[in-house]
């Protein structure tokens, strides 16, 4: 059993207050209310979803709670766990539907799929509660991710809801879009590895012009045909016109500098995004020359994530230029696996002496030399680098420094968590913890 906060979070959203009289009671019986729903419907009581909610009573006896999450994730490596199915998520629906305690539910990696998702649907329309829903890679196509979209129209609740990895496609991508033409109380919306064809790619970004409550929106993977890079442009537009949205990801969208000189132009005008990810695309150094113009002016850009591209020595050196005499708000970079060797790494070793805001650097995966070492060697050692707000590490081998990599990141922990520490640690999650968006998951979490 653990109680953590979500990617680092200082405080959950505030949530409607409790019954101060019966709540506590009713809570406490949650295993005995699942036995008897399972009885009810000839269903098979789950051993793990049992186990979980023995935690949760145990937590509710220390005293009146608020803002718990459910998590009942099925790859859970600690324990052995029974995955929960469609059926299983029907008895965990209706015994969380007046719950007003609980307003978080994690259960990522089980096999809910379409059926499960009807569920999922009734569910947000009746709990009024819930305020994070996790729901990725749980084989959710275009049927099931149409009903939660549909159900949120009407929901006011919600503020983050999780779908990646959920094949939806095109046809669930324009469901979700339209979505957010009606609802205006869901702030982060995470639709990244769900098969999105251009269609509601585009259809995001025309949404988005107008929406003004969404603060983080994942777009990561869509499938794409062609070479023109159009998403780019939309999604350009879509900034040069859009002052709400706070953190942007575009990871494989297939980025080359043409498309990313597009997304800069609009960095121009933008004066809320604070958090960029174009991660694993295709931007080389004339790319960073477009970047680093536009880090000279904007004031609001706090973390950039530039992993696994190829911007080599000349692409470090235009950005470090910048961060040493211009840029002051950029707090995190990460250059992971870009090619870079020693000089372009030392570069930006030279641009955090004088830039005072800039704390967190990522370089694993380039090309490391003697001075490269020993220049980040000497940034961890006089405290200008904390050992946690980088992926490297300094060890000595026969008078020679050697840098080795250690499990920090700005999302290291998106996909998966860690068999030990703290999953949701500043130092793994980095990211999401200098841009914090309200709400993430609540307050307090309960699991085996």
């Amino acid at each position: 059993m653990r109680s953590s906060l979500e990617e680092a979070d200082p405080a959950a959203a505030p949530t409607p207050a409790p019954a101060q009289a019966e709540a506590p009671a009713s809570i406490a019986t949650l295993q005995e209310s699942y036995c008897k729903l399972c009885s009810e419907k000839s269903q098979n009581i789950n051993p793990f979803i049992l186990c979980v909610l023995q935690k949760v009573d145990e937590e509710i006896k220390k005293g009146p709670k608020e803002g718990i999450t459910l998590s009942i994730a099925g790859n859970n490596r600690l324990i052995p766990v029974q995955k929960v199915t469609a059926e299983d998520f029907c008895i965990l629906s209706k015994l969380l539907k007046d719950n007003p305690y609980i307003n978080g539910l994690d259960v990522r990696y089980n096999l809910i799929n379409d059926i499960g998702a009807h569920y999922a649907a009734k569910l947000l329309q009746k709990q009024l509660y819930l305020i994070y829903l996790n729901l990725m890679f749980n084989d959710i196509g275009p049927e099931g991710g149409e009903l939660l979209a549909k159900a949120l129209h009407k929901n006011t609740t919600l503020k983050y809801l999780r779908m990646t990895g959920n094949k939806i496609e095109n046809k669930g991508g324009m469901v979700f879009a339209a979505m957010l033409q009606i609802n205006s109380s869901l702030e982060k919306l995470d639709v990244g590895d769900c098969d999105l064809g251009m269609q509601s790619v585009v259809a995001f970004a025309t949404v988005l012009t107008q929406n003004q409550a969404i603060k983080g929106i994942n777009l990561n993977r869509p499938i794409l045909y062609g070479e023109q890079e159009e998403s780019t442009v939309h999604l350009g537009h879509m900034l040069k016109e859009n002052h709400c949205l706070v953190e942007l990801h575009m990871c494989k969208h297939g980025i080359k500098n043409c498309g990313f000189h597009q997304l800069c132009n609009a960095l121009y005008l933008n004066s809320s995004l604070r958090y960029l990810d174009v991660s694993c695309n295709k931007i080389t150094r004339d790319g960073m020359v477009y970047l680093a113009d536009v880090l000279k002016t904007n004031a609001t850009l706090e973390v950039i994530d530039l992993s696994f591209n190829r911007i080599e020595n000349a692409g470090a050196n235009y950005l470090s230029e910048s961060l040493t005499s211009h840029n002051r708000s950029l707090k995190a970079l990460s250059v992971v696996s870009n090619n870079i060797e020693g000089e372009g790494l030392v570069a930006l070793s030279q641009s955090m002496k004088t830039n005072p805001t800039l704390s967190h650097i990522y370089i694993w995966g380039n090309k490391f030399d003697e001075a490269t070492c020993v220049a980040y060697s000497d940034l961890i050692q006089k405290d200008r680098l904390k050992p946690e707000n980088t992926d490297v590490e300094p060890f000595v081998v026969d008078g020679h420094v050697y840098l080795a990599e250690v499990s920090n990141g700005l999302k290291k922990h998106y996909y998966w968590t860690p068999t030990y520490g703290d999953a949701y640690g500043h130092s793994s999650n980095s990211g999401f913890a200098l841009v914090p968006i309200q709400p993430k998951e609540p307050a307090i979490q309960v699991q085996q």
